[in-house]
């Protein structure tokens, strides 16, 4: 377990991922109803920018970095708004100095009657989190296998909320794993939101993923892409994605709004791609 969140955090795949995981999590606040959001691999929270590993890479400026800095239109201002209050929020004093992961942007958006699970495997970034979410009655931070989480902790006791699943693909098999956990969560609560974070590097393991999606027999099912770039030959992040699973009615709509100055931003050369594709009918 060499993987550490803090050398990407804020990188243009977190700017994606947490843009369309506030817009869910706003959405389920349309109803008065309690929801809880399930973060099967959380990480440790929130991450200091100016740490060692954060400037050895420099993935932020790239992404939360390029995005605080630009002007966008009042209606993708007010779709990011969410997201960037989260970011906001760990930086009162100016400045970008720290990013939060999903558990703290998440936390940002809950209403008093709502509750986070929060997982994650590995002990010292568990021990991490929990510190950082210490005296919280709303959060419930576990030190478990996010997958473990997805048979034990569904449906959660709200029966309403989402699931995001955001491995990091340190291991072999990672698609086909997704694909499997899928379908058995799916089995056991139909009725929630899943959203799925996944990495557009190696091409051909990504259309296998997708068809197997497509193949799985869950109804309801959309992909969200945006690519820095045109494929390459070499094993690089070309872009991120997002499965969807029973999406909000809105979301693609407000996605197709975000989009595309998230991918004139973040793109290389201002020349990013995105599309919004359906996998399965509803």
């Amino acid at each position: 377990m060499n993987y550490r969140h803090v050398y990407h955090a804020g990188n243009f795949a977190d700017v994606v991922k947490h843009a369309v995981l506030a817009r869910i999590v706003e959405y389920l606040k349309r109803k008065d109803k309690a929801f809880r959001v399930i973060d099967t691999h959380a990480g440790i929270g929130l991450y200091d920018l100016s740490s060692e590993e954060a400037q050895k890479t420099g993935e932020w400026q790239g992404g939360i970095g390029r995005l605080m800095e630009a002007s966008l239109d009042a209606e993708t201002a007010s779709l990011l708004n969410p997201l960037l209050d989260a970011v906001h929020a760990v930086n009162q004093e100016g400045g970008i100095q720290r990013y939060p992961g999903s558990p703290r942007v998440t936390r940002h958006l809950l209403r008093k009657q709502d509750r986070l699970t929060a997982v994650e495997l590995h002990p010292q970034d568990a021990a991490r989190l929990k510190e950082e979410f210490a005296g919280d009655f709303q959060t419930r931070v576990i030190e478990l296998d996010g997958w473990l989480a997805l048979g034990a902790h569904l449906p959660p006791k709200e029966k309403r909320g989402l699931v995001l699943i955001d491995p990091p693909f340190e291991q072999e098999g990672e698609f086909t794993r997704i694909a499997a956990r899928l379908q058995k969560a799916h089995a056991r609560w139909p009725g929630g939101i899943y959203a799925i974070w996944y990495p557009i590097k190696d091409h051909r393991a990504v259309d296998a993923f997708r068809k197997a999606l497509a193949d799985s027999g869950i109804a309801d099912v959309i992909d969200i892409r945006l690519e820095l770039r045109a494929p390459s030959s070499e094993p690089r992040l070309d872009g991120t994605g997002m499965i969807i699973v029973n999406p909000p009615f809105v979301l693609q709509k407000e996605m197709e709004t975000v989009l595309p100055p998230l991918a004139r931003i973040l793109g290389d050369n201002g020349k990013g791609r995105w599309s919004i594709e359906r996998l399965a009918a509803e």
